[in-house]
């Protein structure tokens, strides 16, 4: 019963990144660390070219910083990757601008934010390896419908339907992979700093 349970009831040296008070300066040491991976995980792109949107591993660190640094942190963190994005090459095989901003990926950027935010939300109660894959679920489903949503409208997609095969139902398989991916990362550094 353990291994479906949602809290896990130790504490570990990793859960004082969340929480509020942390010094100043490992906050912004995690929030700029996590922008950073980001933006490098970033350049780890598949680009297939009847999609619009490119499969990347920079999914792994948006959900990852949800789940070290809480909602607050996680979610400045994805506020910083968007905003030096728009000077540095940061985006998605070394894009920049506002110009990609605003492009058919811009929904999944600005979804970034919101699903650090809902991750480390959930998280905040869930900290097992199932509430944590739970709520990186969570988190995946804020991303994928604020990019579904702003997809349909950028492409110009005929039907919903367009928009959510091509913007969702494509890279399912990926995802999940990525959701236990950043699920197992937290939970083995919880178990390492516990």
């Amino acid at each position: 019963m353990t291994s479906i349970a949602l809290r896990s009831p130790r504490t570990a040296s990793v859960d004082a990144l969340r929480s509020e008070h942390t010094s100043l300066v490992t906050q912004v040491t995690g929030v700029a660390g996590f922008a950073l991976l980001t933006a490098l995980l970033a350049q780890f792109e598949i680009k297939l070219y009847l999609w619009e949107v490119p499969i990347t591993l920079q999914t792994v660190a948006v959900y990852s910083s949800g789940l070290f640094l809480g909602w607050r942190n996680g979610l400045l963190a994805m506020l910083l990757y968007l905003v030096l994005g728009l000077f540095l090459p940061f985006y998605a095989g070394g894009a920049s601008g506002v110009a990609h901003l605003v492009g058919a990926s811009g929904g999944y950027l600005f979804g970034f934010a919101a699903a650090a935010f809902m991750i480390g939300l959930v998280s905040k109660k869930w900290n097992s390896f199932s509430g944590s894959a739970l709520a990186v679920l969570a988190g995946s489903l804020a991303l994928f419908a604020c990019g579904i949503t702003w997809l349909h409208f950028a492409a110009d997609h005929a039907t919903w339907w367009q928009s959510i095969e091509s913007g969702w139902l494509r890279f399912v398989a990926w995802d999940v992979t990525k959701i236990l991916l950043a699920a197992s990362i937290y939970s083995g550094f919880r178990r390492l700093t516990a």
